[in-house]
This record gives structure tokens, sequence and C-alpha cells, in this order.
């Protein structure tokens, strides 16, 4: 069991670091308005995993990654939602305003919020648990205790790597606030986001 149980955390490990929305999102806000919002970010992403797996236990992500009416539904919001993420950085990007302390103290909620909405709106999130994660429960264990456990897992994985990715962010603060170098970081996430928005309305799924 244990055997099978560090194999699966080896596939969400490598699921946990390819590069998409999440780590877009972090990448915006760490750069926008530093590693304090980077991490609420991480909350909010987390958080919208969390709510996946308990849909995926409770058997409503069934429902949805069977339903292509619901998933479109979901998939066109998901993917309106990271083009204004994108659209929104661009343009705070060109009026080049840098965020007061002030305002950084008090975006905290509204990065949670961002990083939640992105993962609530992602249905390929649903069609991963239902579809991938009850296979790789260890033998032995009842299928939803094994997802549950696969769920905190997958969790904790993505608060490691995305809280490790927006320190490197913090500590390479002193080059982001060049104005060159965060214009162009800046335009980059931006139209990443907007790549992102793009594929996810495209994904046939």
């Amino acid at each position: 069991m244990w055997t099978q149980m560090v194999a699966a955390a080896g596939v969400l490990a490598v699921l946990t670091v390819l590069p998409g929305p999440d780590m877009a999102v972090v990448t915006q806000r760490a750069i926008a308005r530093g590693r304090s919002d980077a991490l609420w970010a991480t909350a909010g992403i987390v958080s919208g995993l969390l709510m996946w797996g308990l849909c995926a236990i409770a058997g409503l992500a069934a429902v949805l990654a069977a339903s292509a009416e619901a998933y479109l539904v979901v998939k066109l919001l998901g993917a309106g939602y990271l083009v204004f993420l994108g659209v929104r950085a661009l343009w705070d990007n060109r009026r080049g305003s840098v965020p007061t302390e002030e305002s950084r103290a008090g975006g905290a909620g509204g990065a949670y919020w961002t990083g939640l909405v992105t993962n609530a709106l992602n249905p390929k999130i649903a069609v991963f648990y239902v579809g991938l994660l009850p296979a790789l429960v260890p033998d032995g264990l009842p299928v939803a205790l094994g997802m549950a456990l696969l769920v905190l897992l997958h969790a904790a994985l993505s608060v490691a790597w995305l809280a490790g990715y927006a320190g490197v962010l913090a500590r390479a603060r002193s080059l982001f606030e060049r104005p060159g170098v965060r214009r162009a970081l800046g335009r980059a996430t931006g139209v990443a986001l907007i790549g992102f928005g793009v594929r996810v309305a495209a994904d046939t799924h």
C-alpha cells in the first residue's frame, strides 16, 4: 500500500509543478503586490482544490464531468475569468501602477478570491479528480477514504510548491522593482493568463 501511495504522490507532484493558470495567478500577484498577496492567492487556489475534492468524493464532480452542457458552462466561465485577469494585468501594467503598502495590506481578500475562483471555475480539476484519482487509490483502502487522502496530499503539494515559488519570486523582488523588468513581466503574465483562458475555452473535453 505504501509503495502505491508513494507512486501516487509522484504522479500528483508532476501534475502540481506543471505550468498552468495557478502558477500564472501566483506570478501575477507576486509581481504586482508582493509575496503576501501571492501566498493569499495560493490559499485560494488550494481551497478550490479542496472544494473540487469534496465534490468528487460526494459524486457531484462526476455529474459535471458527465454533463457536456454543465462542463461547457463552467469551462466558459473559467476561460472568461482568466482572460479578464490577463486583460486587467495588461491594463495595470500599461498604467504603470505600483501598489502602495496600504493597498498591499488590503489586497489579501482579493488575492484569496482570485485564487479560489480560478480553481472553482476550472472543470478540468473535476475531470482529473473523477477520472484519475480513483485509479491512484492504493489497494486495501476504501475508495472514498483513499480519494480524501489523495486530495489532501495534492493540496499539501500545491501549498509547498506555490508557496516556495512565491518565495523565490519574493527574493527576486528587487529585480522586479526595476520599471523595465516590471513592465516586461507584467506583459508576460497578462498574456499568459489570456493564453490559458483561450486554451481552456478551446478544450474539447
